[in-house]
């Protein structure tokens, strides 16, 4: 018979096996983003207008595994970031659907009443860009729709009076198809939205995305008229990283009115990444997320966009010739991406212009891609 002593013995050895067993799970790996950051710190150096930047990098598995800010920037600069709002917007309408307050492919004359100009427009047309409503170009200041950028009035008032327009009548074509970029149906749907919860926007902003994912300086306001800037499209002069410089709004524009920082926007793309969950908390399902992703011009109606990407799903470009990749760049020079086949996506921030932050994106991209493909 074995001694106290032994068994002792054997306890403690298996302790060590088991510790050992342990010990030898993957560690997180290390990446190395110095030559991504010296193209941006580059970039700055040649553009001395640009106060600074703000990059993030998530990782599906490892949550945020780089996050800098140059030049004047913190990392909790907030910042207006134009288009890249649209997916932003589409995840919301999405988690109505989920919630069975929506349903994307009714008419919204059938739930709404509304009578456009056609009558079987729907949600899911509106966030594919399809809808037949006049677009963001070639006039981003199209008339009948100018209640997009105002801050005064209400988004329901707006998105109702933008569908139901019969000055525009004669510019809307028949939905699914035509491609047209932005614009007016941006805030159908989020008049959509309000309609059917029977809650303002900032609410609904606050429920789906704030208190999940615990997001500190992000929201959606109307600057486009209160703050000047040499056109739509400028990054508007005095904003200064200051929501409170913007009035309040019962109004906020749906296309490209969200301010946030990389640090936010990186726990959104981290949702996205992982099946629409913030920490374990639920956003949206993963059937949404799958669909915000998906090329839905191009497998609903066989539609292109004519653009470096040439799909579109619920907010987000989808690269037809790269598998996974998506994207949603902002006006102001902000550039969110995932690359799912990779299972990570980044935010690059800079206050300028859509041509200037995409330059600057893409040509860090390769050195970020090194980085991700060769951890040590």
């Amino acid at each position: 018979m074995q001694s106290p002593l032994f068994f002792r013995a054997l306890g403690c050895l298996m302790l060590l096996v088991f510790a050992s067993c342990g010990d030898s799970r993957s560690a997180q790996p290390v990446y190395d983003f110095a030559s991504a950051d010296q193209i941006i710190e580059g970039f700055l150096t040649d553009n001395p207008d640009l106060e600074g930047a703000g990059l993030i990098i998530v990782d599906r598995e490892w949550g945020v595994v780089h996050h800098r800010a140059f030049g004047a920037f913190g990392l909790d600069r907030i910042s207006l970031v134009a288009s890249s709002s649209k997916m932003v917007t589409a995840g919301i309408l999405n988690r109505l659907a989920d919630d069975g307050l929506l349903d994307l492919n009714q008419p919204l004359q059938d739930f709404l009443g509304w009578e456009g100009t056609y009558p079987d427009v729907t949600t899911a047309q509106l966030l594919s860009n399809s809808s037949g409503l006049v677009g963001l170009f070639p006039d981003p200041a199209f008339g009948p729709y100018v209640c997009q950028y105002l801050y005064t009035g209400t988004l329901l008032e707006c998105g109702k009076a933008i569908f139901t327009s019969t000055r525009a009548a004669n510019d809307v074509l028949p939905p699914e198809t035509t491609y047209r970029y932005g614009g007016g149906q941006w805030q159908v749907a989020g008049a959509v939205a309000e309609a059917v919860s029977e809650k303002s926007w900032a609410a609904l902003f606050e429920e789906i995305y704030t208190e999940p994912c615990e997001l500190e300086s992000s929201g959606f306001n109307n600057h486009f008229v209160q703050l000047p800037s040499p056109d739509l499209l400028g990054y508007p002069a005095g904003f200064e990283g200051d929501p409170d410089n913007l009035m309040p709004t019962q109004n906020p524009n749906m296309e490209g009115g969200l301010y946030t920082t990389t640090g936010d926007y990186g726990k959104l793309l981290l949702m996205q990444l992982r099946g629409g969950r913030c920490d374990g908390n639920f956003v949206m399902s993963e059937s949404s997320v799958q669909r915000m992703q998906t090329n839905q011009i191009g497998e609903v109606w066989g539609g292109t966009t004519g653009s470096l990407w040439n799909g579109y799903g619920y907010g987000w470009w989808v690269d037809t010739e790269r598998e996974g990749w998506v994207t949603d760049p902002g006006a102001y020079g902000s550039v969110p991406w995932l690359d799912l086949s990779r299972g990570y996506g980044g935010m690059l921030i800079i206050e300028g212009d859509s041509g200037l932050g995409t330059a600057m994106a893409l040509s860090a991209l390769t050195a970020i891609e090194e980085a991700i493909d060769n951890p040590s």
